[in-house]
């Protein structure tokens, strides 16, 4: 018969309810911070939003780990891979395999979360369907097979969801002590239910607004598209165009106006001791388009130097 795409593979394997109710679940439970809300819970969801959003899904999952834009130290990686866990996406492992094989089918056939399948479809739905053990062993193994090596990142990817109720917990009982239960609710509204809902959107946007709008730097052979007030927004990651014309580059922005805060925190680590390996675009060198899930560095990529603690970084 004809042949299968990938959105069709996907339904045929049907809900996963788990993953559909702990969605809708979050959605729900951020509407309470309308009757919980106290300038203490507000300051939790900013710095955990800082924390799982930017240091662990845009500095960490993305240029990190997926696209080995740098390296450092692997309590640092780790550290790192802890707090991406906390944005609700998923493990270290299982969001590289999915951005990875994203990277090499961008809006053709294949691709996880193509606008080309739906703008719904690539905002949040792709990911609402059944995948058995088996095949989530064999396709992070296709996908991250250098990071299902780590222990530490694998252990991470058996307990991602324990580690929002330990949270949760957490924020409730502390609230509670400081403030009473009204105070301990909101702690927990906010530090867990609307920040993961806030989070985890500005992350689909990537997938679907920066296909469908905007504007373009360079002529790659996807939909990818510069949208400013994605980027503001995600820390950098909505200047997606400039990004699938130079995966393995640390720096997003390629403009001057093309503001990239996360690139700049990677700057700090650098300056610091904490990062080396940083690749950057040459801008004299003309742009190539690599559709490799993880390439090798090419002639449009500028490698600064670094210390020479290899043994400390985790070679992958």
């Amino acid at each position: 018969g004809a042949p299968v795409n990938e959105r069709e593979r996907r339904i045929k394997s049907g809900i996963d309810w788990p993953i559909a109710l702990w969605v809708g679940a979050l959605h729900v439970g951020a509407l309470m911070t309308i009757f919980y809300t106290t300038w203490q819970a507000v300051v939790i969801a900013v710095v955990l939003t800082y924390l799982s959003s930017c240091i662990g899904i845009t500095l960490g999952y993305h240029r990190l780990f997926t696209h080995k834009s740098f390296e450092t130290y692997k309590p640092i990686r780790w550290f790192i891979a802890f707090c991406g866990g906390l944005a609700g996406e998923g493990s270290a492992i299982h969001w590289v395999a999915n951005h990875r094989k994203h990277h090499a089918m961008s809006d053709q056939e294949g691709d996880p979360h193509t606008p080309n399948d739906g703008k719904w479809w690539s905002h949040m739905f792709w990911f609402l369907f059944k995948m058995s053990p088996e095949d989530y062993e064999a396709y992070n193994k296709r996908w991250a097979h250098d990071l299902v090596k780590d222990p530490v990142l694998n252990f991470l990817d058996r307990t991602f969801l324990a580690w929002h109720f330990v949270l949760g917990w957490i924020l409730l009982l502390t609230g509670t002590a400081i403030g009473g239960w009204d105070m301990g609710w909101s702690f927990m509204w906010w530090g867990i239910f609307l920040r993961l809902v806030y989070v985890m959107h500005i992350t689909w946007m990537i997938n679907s607004a920066t296909h469908l709008w905007g504007y373009r730097n360079y002529e790659t052979t996807d939909n990818s598209r510069n949208l400013w007030w994605v980027a503001l927004l995600s820390h950098g990651e909505g200047w997606h165009n400039n990004h699938h014309a130079h995966p393995r580059s640390a720096r997003h922005g390629h403009k001057w106006w093309e503001f990239d805060l996360t690139f700049q925190i990677i700057r700090v680590m650098k300056w610091t001791g904490l990062a080396w390996n940083v690749k950057t675009v040459n801008p004299e060198l003309e742009q190539t388009q690599s559709d490799i899930p993880h390439p090798e560095p090419s002639e449009n990529v500028v490698v600064s130097p670094g210390p020479a603690q290899t043994s400390c970084a985790s070679a992958v």
